[in-house]
């Protein structure tokens, strides 16, 4: 047994010019919130994007000379769960955000794929009865 509980977060460090694009992005259009954020003795500055009551993205303002992106090497995506799938679809579509979706019959699933601000794969999830 490992202890490993699930996924705490994950982080998107990068310029503060795109932060500020990936701040709006998951906000406006992905339907996170951002939330209290503590603050680092190392000095590190960004925001925390919350689902419920729960910080999942971290979004840091990379430092001087730590502007370059970093490889994922084989990372495909992530994903949300998501709700109210005809509003979701509604703001991206407005927002002229591209996406492919996908229907998973087995599990009564619909997905919606895009890519974010930073060119990461973001994967949305939605019950088919919604």
């Amino acid at each position: 047994m490992t202890g490993v509980r699930g996924i705490d977060h994950l982080n998107l460090r990068a310029p503060a010019e795109l932060i500020e694009r990936l701040r709006c992005f998951y906000i406006d259009l992905i339907g996170l919130r951002e939330g209290p954020r503590p603050v680092f003795r190392s000095g590190s500055h960004g925001y925390w994007l919350y689902a419920g009551d729960s910080p999942v993205i971290h979004l840091t303002i990379s430092g001087d000379g730590d502007a370059e992106p970093r490889t994922t090497g084989w990372l495909g995506h992530y994903a949300f769960a998501c709700e109210n799938l005809t509003a979701t679809r509604a703001r991206l579509d407005a927002a002229g955000v591209h996406y492919q979706t996908d229907i998973v019959d087995a599990i009564s699933q619909v997905q919606l794929f895009l890519v974010d601000p930073a060119g990461v794969g973001v994967e949305l999830n939605f019950r088919m009865a919604e």
